[in-house]
């Protein structure tokens, strides 16, 4: 018998986006300037 394979698509890391320069960010960017970062979320 063949293993199950899950249907269900991976869930990616929220990414973090600057309010101000609209570039990608890091996740330790976000948590020191929360201010100006924007989380995204699919």
């Amino acid at each position: 018998m063949a293993p199950k394979i899950s249907r269900r698509p991976k869930k990616s890391p929220p990414h973090y986006r600057s309010a101000v320069t609209g570039r990608y960010v890091t996740k330790h960017y976000a948590e020191t300037h929360p201010k100006t970062t924007v989380r995204e979320s699919k």
